[in-house]
């Protein structure tokens, strides 16, 4: 038993976390993101929201500060009228672990592609739609 370890992260997501080099790539996936499609290393979270995965990683992982493109959310698509308050969230959890942080934008495919790169995807049960969140490793200072 670890202290200070947020029970959402699991022994198999842990390890995947403390692999992770400077400059690597994780996604946290939707419920509707081809993740087990498209993961190189595919870790469950089945019943887990995205803002709790998200909240539980930003604890224990830097983001890249060299990288202005260290924190990526899906881009809507033209006429999609899908509600994405849920990124305002992430925006508020974002700053408390990361205040100088900023947000970027992908469109969908492109963010697939990239996704195929990631170290590894993290299929969560979140079930609003362009909740998906890219993040790359940066260096403990």
């Amino acid at each position: 038993m670890l202290k200070n370890i947020p029970k959402v992260l699991s022994p198999d997501l842990l390890k995947v976390l403390c692999e992770m080099g400077h400059g690597d790539e994780i996604v946290i996936g939707d419920g509707n993101f081809p993740a087990a499609a498209n993961a190189k290393r595919l870790i469950r979270a089945d019943g887990i929201s995205a803002c709790e995965m998200l909240d539980a990683i930003l604890q224990v992982f830097p983001l890249d500060q060299y990288d202005a493109h260290h924190f990526v959310l899906m881009q809507k698509c033209d006429g999609d009228d899908a509600d994405t308050s849920i990124w305002q969230t992430y925006e508020t959890i974002l700053k408390t672990y990361e205040p100088n942080a900023t947000i970027s934008f992908e469109e969908r495919f492109a963010y697939y592609e990239r996704a195929k790169n990631a170290y590894a995807i993290i299929a969560t049960g979140e079930e609003r739609q362009y909740a998906n969140i890219l993040l790359k490793k940066g260096c403990v200072l």
